[in-house]
């Protein structure tokens, strides 16, 4: 297949006429395009950015939740040849304004009032920034409203004007600059191409079941590489989409009712434990009843897996189970889904069989914001998905194995390297130009790739996004008292922390308050001292995203030392022998 762009991805979905090919679902209600009219939009918006002077090469920030409009603006700006910054919403004014600095961008779009007032507060941070534009609500001064800025760049010559800049674009050309954190916690914006993310998206379609006529739920942020690719692929094949913020994705999938979705692990753990509550609180002969047809779907999706036909009894028996629970549970995501995705963290083996044997099979895949990202994925197919696998390598990708079991991965999907960082892309590569995945793996036999730890101090709680701890720990060490801080979440719904005591501060505070002789037990339990921890947390806390704030935490019974081996002669915490020392306090923390 020739080199594509992702202007040559959204021909094909400009091509269908469907009446609502894309919804949002959103506070304010439904709203629905149809194809004809999110091209028309999407062609204004771009005819208003050229206007502007927006050419190639040229940055251009999202600052929204998922929403029909953010693809509008998505394509309209890569169809100019220019670069699009994808930005969290959940990040502070702070966070936000070192984006739009770094990546020099001229142009932002505010999804609401609340958005475009982080940019406000830091414009003098900006000095790249010359216009903010916002999607929905009454903007404040000196912010256009998105809906005034199409209606003022529509043209009877825009869809030609479209069509004709879109076709200049090169395949190679950057598309978009996605920031993801370092091991420093300063962002590190991944340069990916038009080829890097088309090449993926051509590679992963053959490994799962889209005609074109499924209806697709984009919920994952669109700023995430995993569900921004997931995007694209709906688009080679014309779905037909909504589009609906984490936060409301709970209240609306039934009415949705979606025949594919991507997902982190933490959405399907969130509903599997909802489901098994309400199981708990049954009657016995209903909890009977409920792990009796589980079990039967259990054992008929191995047969599936497999490619094997299964007895007739099984038949008959996952029939019944069918009818009687399994069935129920589907219509709690609207009852049409054929297939999810799973991606951004590792999910538990126990937790795929589950959804498996309900008959809503999770096609677990594996990847990289640097590789666009997916690098291996469970098939559709018989014999394809292999339970606690990523599947096997994408066949346009080379990955192997370095002497210390890190995964290595060379493809068109791979990124050219890090946005004026040479160093950082230098380091990202071995001689052979192989990309440093960070991740010990292992392959099967058979080509499945299983990850089985993290080179790397990266922590990706459940809800996929990467974490950098050393930044939020050296934070909460400016805390009173707070001699260290030992950030832990990997994998886990949220970030807890241990925090080691500064024996020395705290003795001589005692001193000084008339209360010395006192145990360091004794003086934790005070409140002032007990206050003290509080606030730095909760000080720290203000300063980050939601996703990064720190929950729980627990004061340790000692401060580390090099002495006991908790810290290394450069002063570095030994995280694993701290999180197995402390292992109980940690389970506390996750507790109910």
């Amino acid at each position: 297949m020739p080199e594509r762009t992702i202007l040559d991805i959204y021909r094909n979905d400009s091509s269908r006429d469907i009446e609502e090919h894309y919804t949002h679902v959103g506070l304010l209600g439904r709203r629905s395009y149809s194809t004809r009219e999110f091209f028309d939009a999407t062609a204004a918006i771009a005819q208003g950015l050229f206007s502007f002077g927006i050419r190639e090469g040229d940055r251009v920030a999202i600052l929204s939740d998922n929403r029909p409009e953010w693809h509008q603006i998505d394509v309209a700006t890569l169809s100019l040849g220019a670069v699009d910054v994808p930005i969290y919403p959940t990040l502070t004014p702070r966070a936000v304004a070192y984006h739009i600095q770094d990546s020099g961008a001229r142009i932002i779009f505010c999804e609401n009032t609340n958005q475009s007032r982080k940019i406000l507060e830091t414009r003098e941070e900006c000095p790249s920034l010359e216009v903010v534009i916002q999607i929905e609500g009454e903007p404040p001064s000196n912010v256009l409203s998105l809906e005034d800025f199409i209606r003022q760049s529509m043209t009877e010559t825009m869809e030609r004007d479209f069509w004709k800049r879109a076709e200049g674009v090169n395949p190679s050309s950057l598309a978009s600059i996605v920031y993801t954190s370092g091991t420093t916690g300063k962002p590190k914006g991944v340069m990916l191409s038009h080829l890097n993310f088309t090449s993926n998206v051509e590679a992963v379609l053959p490994r799962v079941s889209l005609d074109g006529t499924e209806h697709a739920l984009e919920f994952l942020p669109l700023c995430h590489v995993f569900e921004r690719t997931c995007g694209y692929a709906y688009m080679d094949k014309g779905c037909p989409r909504s589009y609906c913020a984490p936060s409301l994705v709970a209240d609306h999938i039934e009415s949705i009712a979606p025949v594919v979705f991507a997902s982190v692990p933490r959405l399907y753990e969130k509903i599997h434990a909802k489901i098994m509550a309400k199981v708990e609180q049954a009657p016995k002969t209903r909890q009977n009843l409920f792990h009796w047809a589980v079990g039967v779907g259990t054992e008929y999706s191995t047969y599936r897996l497999e490619g094997k036909p299964a007895p007739a009894m099984l038949k008959l028996k996952h029939r019944v189970a069918d009818t009687l629970v399994l069935s129920k549970i589907r219509k709690a995501f609207g009852g049409r889904v054929k297939f999810v995705l799973s991606g951004g963290a590792p999910l538990a083996a126990e937790l795929n069989r589950f959804f498996h044997g309900v008959g809503i099979p999770i096609q677990e895949g594996y990847g990289l914001t640097e590789t666009s990202p997916a690098i291996g994925i469970s098939g559709c197919q018989p014999g394809e998905n292999r339970l606690g696998a990523i599947g096997k390598a994408l066949e346009n990708l080379e990955v192997k194995l370095a002497r210390d079991g890190e995964l290595l991965v060379k493809g068109p999907s791979v990124t050219k390297g890090y946005w004026k960082k040479p160093e950082a892309t230098a380091e990202a590569f071995d001689a052979d130009g192989f990309f440093r995945t960070g991740d010990i793996a292992r392959i099967d036999e058979d080509g499945f790739i299983f990850i089985t730890d993290r080179k790397k101090d990266i922590i990706i709680p459940a809800g996929g996004k990467n974490i950098a701890p050393q930044p939020i720990e050296n934070a909460l060490k400016a805390g009173l008292f707070i001699d260290n801080a030992v950030l832990i979440g990997d994998k886990m719904p949220y970030l807890v922390a241990l925090l080691s005591p500064s024996e020395e501060e705290l003795y001589s505070w005692a001193r000084s308050k008339g209360m010395g002789g006192q145990s360091l037990e004794e003086l934790l339990a005070q409140d002032l001292v007990q206050r003290a921890f509080k606030s730095a947390v909760a000080d720290v806390n203000s300063k980050l995203g939601r996703f990064e704030q720190v929950k729980k935490f627990r004061i340790l019974p000692k401060t580390l030392t090099i002495e006991d081996g908790y810290l290394t002669p450069t002063l570095k915490v030994r995280r694993k022998l701290v999180e197995k020392d402390f292992a109980h306090l940690i389970r506390e923390m996750y507790e109910n």
